[in-house]
C-alpha cells in the first residue's frame, strides 16, 4: 500500500473555456495540484497511476456549450474563485474504457495494489476513481497494454458492434469505410475482409491510402482530398454500388454515398468528424434514396453494447494473436503532449489510433 501521508504533484489537463470551430491547444491548460497517494479511510475508491490515455474526436463536442440534449455533458470552463484565487474547471475526461492504469492504493476488495486496469479515467497523472462500473482488470497482458485504449477498448468495440451488429454483413457484399485509417475505420475494414467482403476505404493522404491497401488489406483506397467529384469516385470503385457504408465523417461524403447505395443497403453512422467544428453543419440532399432503395441508416453508441464486450475481447484477442488483424497506433509521450494530439485529430495529423503515453510498461 502507499506510504501513509505521501503526496504527489498531480499534473492535469484542464478545459479553459467553451469553443467554436476547431479546438486549439490554448483551449486546454496544463495544471497541477497536490494529491494524496492514499485512498480516504473507509472509502471503496481506487487510486491509479495512469499509463496510457486515449485521445478521441468526440471530446471536441464536450468543449462547446451544448444547444440541445446529448448523451454527454459539456466540460465546465475553467474559472477562478475571487476569495481564494483558486482555479478550477473540468478535467478532460474520457468516456468509456479509455485509460490504462496501475493501481496505487485501493479500498475495494476487487482491486489490489499493482493491478493493471482499464476504464474511464481523466487526462491526469493520477486519478482517484469512485465510480467503478467501467473499471476492469486487464485480461490479456500478452499484447501491448496501450491496445486497451484502442483495438481492445472502446474504438475496437465500436468497430465490432457497428459492423457486425448494426450492419449485419454478408459474404461478398461491397463495403465502404470513411476515415478508414483511424482508430475505428482500420478495424472495420479488416473485419469486413474476414467476412469475405470487398472493401474500399477513404483517407486524407497518400501515406494513409498506402497503409489501407498494404497493411490493412483493403481491396482499394483513395484520397478524398484529391477527388473533386466524390460521386464519380465512388462509382469508379463501386460500379455495382455499395451494400454497407460505415460512416465516420458525415457531410458531403455521406451525401455522395447515398447516391451509390444498393437496394437494402445499410449505413452505420458512427461519427461525423467533418461536421463537429462547423457553426452551420452541412445539409444532406440525397435522403430520398433511403426510400427508393430501402436503405437502413442507423446511428449507434458503443455503451449500448457493453454486454458484447467479453465476446468482442476474446474474438479480437484471438485475431491479433493469429495475425488475422493488425493495429496501428500513433503515440505521443507525456501529458503535456495531449492537447496537440487532440487538435491534430481534426487536421489528419495522426496515423492510426491516437494514444497519449504517460508511462510505458
Amino acid at each position: 500500500m502507499a506510504e501513509e501521508g505521501a503526496e504527489v504533484c498531480n499534473k492535469q489537463i484542464i478545459f479553459r473555456d467553451y469553443i467554436t470551430g476547431f479546438p486549439k491547444e490554448s483551449d486546454m491548460v496544463l495544471s497541477s495540484s497536490k494529491m494524496s497517494l492514499k485512498v480516504p479511510q473507509g472509502s471503496k475508491a481506487v487510486l491509479v497511476k495512469n499509463l496510457y490515455l486515449s485521445c478521441d474526436p468526440y471530446m471536441r463536442n464536450r468543449m462547446e456549450k451544448l444547444k440541445a440534449a446529448s448523451y454527454i455533458d459539456s466540460f465546465v470552463p475553467r474559472s477562478t474563485c475571487k476569495l481564494c484565487s483558486y482555479s478550477f474547471g473540468s478535467l478532460l475526461i474520457g468516456f468509456v474504457l479509455l485509460g490504462v492504469a496501475k493501481v496505487i492504493d485501493s479500498g475495494h476488495e476487487e482491486f489490489k495494489e499493482g493491478d493493471i486496469v482499464w476504464g474511464r479515467t481523466g487526462w491526469e497523472e493520477f486519478t482517484l476513481l469512485t465510480e467503478l462500473e467501467t473499471l476492469s482488470k486487464i485480461k490479456y497482458t500478452d499484447l501491448p497494454l496501450s491496445y486497451y485504449t484502442g483495438v481492445l477498448g472502446m474504438p475496437g468495440l465500436t468497430a465490432f458492434v457497428g459492423f457486425y451488429e448494426v450492419c449485419s454483413p454478408k459474404e461478398k457484399e461491397y463495403v465502404f469505410v470513411s476515415a478508414a485509417s483511424g482508430a475505428v475505420g482500420q478495424l472495420v475494414g479488416q473485419f469486413a475482409k474476414l467476412t469475405g467482403c470487398y472493401v474500399v476505404g477513404s483517407a486524407g493522404s497518400k501515406e494513409k491510402v498506402d497503409l489501407l491497401k498494404n497493411k490493412f488489406g483493403f481491396d482499394e483506397a483513395f484520397n478524398y482530398k484529391e477527388e473533386p467529384d466524390l460521386d464519380a469516385a465512388l462509382k469508379r470503385y463501386f460500379p455495382e454500388g455499395i451494400d454497407i457504408y460505415f460512416d465516420n465523417v458525415g457531410g458531403t461524403m455521406l451525401d455522395a454515398v447515398l447516391l451509390n447505395m444498393r437496394l437494402h443497403g445499410r449505413i452505420a453512422v458512427c461519427g461525423m468528424i467533418s461536421q463537429y467544428s462547423l457553426d452551420n453543419p452541412q445539409g444532406i440532399h440525397n435522403l430520398t434514396n433511403l426510400i427508393s432503395k430501402r436503405i437502413r441508416m442507423e446511428g449507434f453508441l458503443v455503451f449500448d453494447y457493453i454486454a458484447v464486450q467479453p465476446k468482442f475481447e476474446e474474438q479480437v484477442h484471438r485475431y491479433l494473436k493469429e495475425g488475422k488483424i493488425v493495429y496501428v497506433e500513433d503515440t505521443v509521450n507525456g501529458l503535456e503532449s495531449a492537447p496537440a494530439a487532440l487538435v491534430g485529430l481534426f487536421t489528419g495529423r495522426n496515423v492510426g489510433k491516437q494514444v497519449v503515453a504517460i508511462e510505458h510498461l
